[in-house]
């Protein structure tokens, strides 16, 4: 019986595992392809809205 539940255990977290990265891992792929020059978009974006902002919390850099 303690095999049985291990080996079910092992094959949900197989399947949770793969279920989980089967978006991230194509997307990372897709944009590194068929980036182009747009690779960076979002990135550059979000920081140039956060030029001046004040560092808050935790230590200063």
């Amino acid at each position: 019986m303690f095999e049985y539940i291990t080996d079910l255990t092992i094959v949900a977290l197989v399947i949770i595992g793969l279920t989980a990265f089967m978006g991230v891992i194509p997307n990372a792929i897709g944009q590194k392809v068929f980036g182009g020059k747009n690779k960076s978009e979002f990135v550059e974006k979000s920081a140039s809205v956060q030029t001046g902002w004040k560092y808050v919390g935790g230590r200063k850099k």
